[in-house]
């Protein structure tokens, strides 16, 4: 999948700023010094640029008073994070005004112009000034001890990445990754989380403090009633739903034995949903109800699957069961491109030594493997009604779990890493998958449950551990990987 389906979430474009260090004191002592650095500036905002970032380079600031200057545009910039460039040594006087006044977390870039000094070919220079002047422009690795002490003793969030200017891929993936984790910061921080009906009764494990989901990821929560649902339904033309089952049949493998009557009830949920989503501007939603036996409401929403799964392939993922956090994994997953399906794991298979996992209700179709069928039931276990349903399975390949954990009123992560596996499922209408992990099922199943989440998670394509790491560390909240 490309990356970052942030399809209503951001208002404004991710904004990034970047400045070098450098010491005023050394140009004039040094030739040419000062313009060498100012190029190196300009190779790393190369690095940065992307569409979608917008990038405030500041250039090289070598005093304080410049420092005082460029903390102030960062703050009126509205900055999401900072990329500090060190170049040569500079005095921390000239770095923490800047970093202090933005209020954002840095990432100190520590990188030489090249992997090592040619020692001969200086040696040879002769010129002791100019020797001097060249060592300076290989001093990278100097001041950042100093740097990283003052950014904790001034409780900043500051994080490094070492390696050198110019061809390294290690140093191009660090800087992939922040952004990335940056720019979902930033999605998350701008999602409307839609919620309607109530939790499943008795699964204590996923009650939700809304609170402490708004304080961690800046989620706005949109409280909506189902009644709303049933309106935009009854208000449906006769078009609109036709044009709804021309994309059911379209994005999905509808099997032989499903009832029209059945299909077309799910059309006109569905097109009522994505109306729904539309009008309020949702960037993804929680869902459960139950009604009475023969309500409207009943009809509704035993018919939503597959128009929340339809909102979850674009974009706006959907989590049942009223599952909150969940809901809020999806949508990290599925803004980092991998995906983010609701899953949860029911039995494991020891003689092939993998974890059988998946959910009833809606999928997230664009990472099935093959085309997601829709298949009739005549019952939905432990919830009301019947109808259609989705059966998928999870893309065979490398696939990363996301949990979010609430502990005493704190936000955590938890992940793993693993694969999707090819081998036989239970065609029941629900989505299911074979996972894999190098731990082995027994010990990753003991692993994860020994961190306390609930039962539920999200699975997405891609091994992003890493990138999930980077979000937590700019949101600061606790991570575990299990695997």
């Amino acid at each position: 999948m490309k990356s970052g389906s942030d399809s209503r979430a951001a208002h404004r474009p991710l904004r990034v700023g970047l400045f070098g260090i450098g010491l005023d004191a050394y140009w004039p002592q040094f030739e040419g010094l000062k313009d060498r650095l100012e190029g190196y500036v300009g190779v790393v905002a190369g690095k940065l640029a992307r569409p979608g970032v917008e990038i405030v380079n500041l250039g090289l600031i070598d005093n304080t008073a410049k420092a005082l200057e460029a903390g102030d545009r960062l703050r009126a910039e509205n900055v999401d994070l900072i990329f500090l460039y060190v170049t040569t040594y500079a005095l921390s006087s000239t770095v923490l005004p800047v970093v202090r006044r933005a209020g954002v977390p840095v990432v100190v870039l520590n990188l030489q112009p090249e992997r090592a000094i040619d020692y001969a070919e200086f040696n040879r220079m002769g010129d002791r000034t100019k020797m001097t002047g060249t060592w300076l422009a290989y001093c990278a690795a100097c001041p950042v001890p100093e740097l990283i002490n003052v950014f904790h003793r001034s409780g900043i969030r500051a994080y490094q990445v070492t390696g050198v200017l110019r061809d390294d891929p290690h140093v191009d993936a660090e800087i992939d990754d922040w952004i990335e984790a940056a720019r979902v910061a930033h999605v998350m921080a701008h999602n409307r989380l839609g919620v309607m009906g109530h939790y499943y009764a008795g699964m204590l494990d996923i009650y939700s403090d809304l609170t402490a989901q708004s304080a961690a990821f800046g989620t706005i929560i949109d409280f909506m009633e189902i009644d709303e649902l049933a309106e935009i339904r009854r208000g449906l033309s006769a078009a609109e739903v036709d044009a709804m089952l021309a994309r059911i049949a379209l994005e999905f493998d509808i099997q032989p034995d499903c009832d029209p009557a059945e299909l077309r009830r799910a059309a006109a949920t569905a097109a009522a949903l994505v109306k729904l989503a539309d009008q309020r501007q949702l960037g993804s939603m929680a869902y459960f109800y139950t009604s009475v036996p023969g309500h409207e409401h009943e009809d509704l929403i035993s018919s939503v699957i597959l128009g929340c799964s339809l909102l979850t392939a674009a974009g706006v993922p959907v989590a049942g069961e009223y599952e909150i956090k969940n809901a809020q994994a999806m949508k990290i997953m599925d803004a980092f491109g991998a995906g983010g399906s609701f899953t949860e794991y029911y039995a494991i298979d020891f003689d092939d030594d993998i974890v059988l996992m998946g959910h009833d209700g809606p999928g997230h179709t664009k990472i099935a493997e093959g085309k997601t069928k829709v298949r009739p039931l005549q019952v939905y276990h432990g919830k009301v009604g019947k109808g259609v349903s989705v059966e998928m399975s999870v893309r065979h390949g490398p696939v990363t779990l996301l949990s979010l954990i609430e502990r005493a009123g704190k936000v955590e992560l938890l992940v793993a890493e693993g694969q999707s596996v090819p081998g036989p499922i239970l065609e029941i209408g629900n989505t299911n998958s074979r996972y894999r992990f190098d731990m082995g099922a027994r010990s990753f199943v003991e692993a994860w449950n020994s961190v306390g989440p609930a039962h539920h998670c999200a699975v997405g394509l891609g091994h992003i551990a890493g990138r999930i790491a980077k979000l937590a560390r700019l949101l600061d909240l606790k991570i575990t990987q299990v695997a």
